[in-house]
């Protein structure tokens, strides 16, 4: 299979949605899917989905053809379908994304579906305060206090780029109840909490894989100590800032569950465990201090 950056981006121009879709066919691979080309194609022409299939002898006009070659040719060095929209659904709203965050992923649902768990009984009457570390678009801390409506929820970052990508995240899902605030980590942190979970950096800067994610923010990506740097951070750190019987969730690489689960139990977390992802891979470990 042929490596999308090895390939020439197609011109599309004067070409209708039928023909285009046979470009996109024909260019396609694991690294360039068919989903990222049609949905630029639908983001350019503001078309929904359905479109694709009734329209095929539409031509776009040579200035959005102009949109889509340019798009196609970001694509095929690796670069999201995200940040050529600037957004990315997660839990069912659509959040802002730039180059100073990292895009959303499906696999962190599990932590949302996880923390709603340990409040199945009566979510809206629920008040738990809630710590967000590493918060990126904000998407795991404004999709808990949207979830959980009574809650208290900070979400940190070091980053005053993703911050301001978090505050305008918050602002237009109106999470009024979600505070935002630069720190590295706990330093600027003063309060307690019930619940803290973190999404933090944990690939080890020899994985192969970053290859794939060089349009992300590197600083969000890596971690020292083969990816468990920042994770061993926020595990010690949290007994400082968690309420009795609170707990802590992280998010983490497939191959790290063991290792993870280690720390947490020598910082001193009871009922450890780790949760799988959709794909059946380790995902994220929890426990209760």
């Amino acid at each position: 299979m042929q490596n999308p950056q090895t390939l020439s981006a197609p011109d599309v121009t004067h070409l209708s949605i039928a023909e285009i879709r046979q470009v996109f066919a024909s260019i396609s691979n694991d690294k360039l899917p068919l989903h990222w080309l049609n949905g630029w194609l639908l983001a350019v022409i503001d078309q929904p989905s359905s479109f694709l299939i009734t329209d095929g002898d539409f031509v776009p006009s040579i200035e959005q053809a102009k949109r889509l070659n340019d798009g196609i040719a970001r694509m095929m060095t690796g670069e999201p379908l995200a940040y050529l929209v600037g957004f990315q659904g997660f839990w069912g709203r659509d959040f802002a994304v730039n180059a100073h965050t990292l895009i959303p992923r499906a696999d962190t649902e599990i932590l949302i579906e996880t923390v709603l768990r340990l409040y199945h009984d009566d979510k809206a009457a629920s008040t738990p305060k809630i710590l967000d570390l590493g918060t990126g678009t904000g998407c795991i801390a404004i999709t808990l206090a949207k979830e959980l409506p009574s809650s208290q929820v900070w979400a940190v970052d070091f980053s005053d780029g993703a911050l301001q990508v978090a505050r305008a995240n918050a602002k237009s899902l109106a999470a009024d109840n979600c505070t935002l605030l630069q720190s590295d980590w706990y330093t600027a942190v003063t309060e307690r909490f019930d619940i803290i979970v973190s999404n933090p950096p944990y690939i080890d800067k020899t994985d192969a894989h970053l290859a794939d994610l060089h349009h992300e923010p590197i600083s969000a990506l890596v971690a020292d100590d083969a990816g468990l740097g920042d994770i061993m951070t926020i595990v010690t750190g949290a007994g400082a800032h968690l309420n009795a019987g609170g707990a802590l969730l992280i998010e983490h690489g497939y191959d790290q569950g063991a290792a993870v689960r280690k720390i947490f139990e020598d910082a001193g977390f009871t009922q450890v465990a780790t949760i799988q992802d959709y794909g059946g891979n380790d995902r994220m470990t929890m426990g209760f201090y």
